[in-house]
C-alpha cells in the first residue's frame, strides 16, 4: 500500500511539472502570433505601396504586358510547421497539396515546402519534397525566408524547369478552425492592379518594362512574406489550441491522481488503526498464555521430582 501510494505521489508530482510545461508553451505560442499579427499590417502596408508602383508603371507602357509563356511546369510552396504540438495543422495543409497535385494527373508539381515537422509528415505520406526549408522561429526571420524560396523559385524558372508558382498557406480564421488559403504567384497577374492616370510621367531611371518586371519581383516577394507570417501566426494560433486542451487534461488528470492519493492514503490511515487496535487485544491473552505456559513447565518439573 505505502509503495502504491508512493508512486502515486510521484506521478502527482510528474504531471504537475508538465503542467508547468504546458502553461509555459502557451504562453510561448500567445507572444508569437501576436507579434506576427502585428508585423503583418505593415507587410501589408508595403505591399500596397508597390502595388501603387506597379499601376504607375503600367501607365507608362503602350500596352498591357505580354502573357508569360505557361508551357513549363509548376511549382508548389507549401507552409507547414517546424515543431508539432499544432493540431491537425500540417495535415490539413498537405491534404490540401495531395488534393492541388491529384488534379493535375501525370503532371505533378515540384513541391517546395517550409517546416521540418511538415517534411516529417510528407515524407510519411510518400510525397517528394524537391526543395525545403525550416520554417521561421520569430518573426523578424520572415524576409529571410522569403528570400531563400525568392532564390529557389527563380533558380528554377530561369532553368525553365517551372513556369507557374501557387503557395498553399493556412488563413487567420476564428478559433477552433484551419481554413486553406491556394494563392497563384506567377505567371504574376498585372490585371488586379489599377492603371494609374497620371497628370505628368514620373521620373525614372530604368525603362518602363524592366521597371515593371522589378516592381512585380518585389511584389512577389511580399506575398511570400505576408504568407510566412500569416502562416506562423496560424500556426501559433494552432499550438495555442491545442495547449489549453493540452492543460483541460493535464488538469483533470490531477485532479483524479490527487483523489487517488486522498483515497489510497486514507486507506493506509485505517489499515494503521485496526493493526493499532488488534495489538490493543492481543496483550492480554499473550499474558495468559505465557502464565499458562510457566505453570506448566512447573508442574512438570514437580512431577518429575528432584534429580
Amino acid at each position: 500500500m505505502v509503495e502504491r501510494l508512493s508512486g502515486v505521489e510521484a506521478r502527482i508530482g510528474s504531471v504537475r511539472q508538465l503542467s508547468t510545461i504546458v502553461t509555459a508553451m502557451r504562453g510561448i505560442a500567445v507572444a508569437h502570433s501576436r507579434e506576427a499579427r502585428q508585423h503583418l499590417a505593415g507587410v501589408r502596408t508595403y505591399a500596397d505601396a508597390i502595388g501603387v508602383a506597379i499601376g504607375e508603371a503600367l501607365s507608362l507602357l503602350p500596352a498591357s504586358p505580354a502573357t508569360v509563356n505557361t508551357s513549363g511546369g509548376e511549382a508548389v510552396v507549401a507552409f507547414c510547421t517546424e515543431q508539432g504540438f499544432a493540431g491537425t495543422f500540417n495535415e490539413r495543409v498537405l491534404d490540401a497539396v495531395e488534393a492541388f497535385s491529384n488534379e493535375r494527373a501525370g503532371h505533378p508539381p515540384a513541391l517546395l515546402l517550409v517546416g521540418d515537422r511538415g517534411l516529417m509528415i510528407a515524407g510519411e505520406r510518400g510525397l517528394a519534397v524537391e526543395w525545403s526549408a525550416p520554417m521561421i522561429a520569430h518573426v523578424d526571420e520572415a524576409a529571410q525566408l522569403a528570400e531563400r524560396i525568392i532564390d529557389a523559385l527563380y533558380d528554377r524558372l530561369e532553368a525553365g524547369a517551372i513556369s507557374e508558382v501557387t503557395v498553399i498557406h493556412t488563413a487567420l480564421v476564428p478559433a477552433g478552425r484551419i481554413d486553406i488559403v491556394t494563392k497563384r504567384l506567377i505567371p504574376f497577374d498585372y490585371q488586379r492592379f489599377q492603371l494609374a492616370r497620371l497628370t505628368e510621367a514620373p521620373l525614372i531611371t530604368l525603362p518602363p518594362q524592366r521597371l515593371l518586371e522589378g516592381l512585380a519581383q518585389e511584389y512577389v516577394f511580399a506575398e511570400l512574406c505576408e504568407a510566412v507570417i500569416i502562416s506562423f501566426a496560424a500556426e501559433n494560433e494552432a499550438r495555442t489550441r491545442a495547449m489549453i486542451a493540452a492543460k483541460d487534461n493535464v488538469s483533470r488528470k490531477l485532479d483524479d491522481l490527487t483523489a487517488l492519493a486522498r483515497q489510497l492514503r486514507q486507506e493506509e490511515i485505517t489499515n494503521e488503526v485496526i493493526e493499532l487496535a488488534d495489538q490493543a487485544d492481543d496483550p492480554a491473552g499473550s499474558t495468559g498464555a505465557r502464565a499458562s505456559s510457566g505453570r506448566s513447565r512447573r508442574t512438570a518439573q514437580d512431577r518429575a521430582g528432584p534429580e
